[in-house]
């Protein structure tokens, strides 16, 4: 799958932050939906417009700003 024909960023949209094409749903909503347990179910049920090849394409996303290091470094906890 290729993410750049589902994602891409606009400095009008969202300030830039990468959305899904054609909506103002960001890559970082999705993410977070995510992280606080929704399913692709409920997330597709609750923004209609998205598809699911819409939200593999945030992880391909993500899979290939991880592999060029696009994140924030932390340091180690003890």
């Amino acid at each position: 799958m290729n993410w750049r024909n589902y994602i891409h960023s606009d400095p009008e949209i969202l300030l830039g932050k990468p959305v899904i094409k054609n909506t103002r749903i960001s890559v970082e909503l999705l993410l977070e939906l995510y992280g606080k347990g929704w399913t692709e179910e409920m997330i597709l049920e609750s923004y209609p417009r998205l598809t699911r090849e819409d939200i593999r394409a945030v992880f391909f996303y993500l899979n290939e700003c991880l592999r060029q290091e696009l994140y924030f470094p932390f340091k180690a906890t003890a």
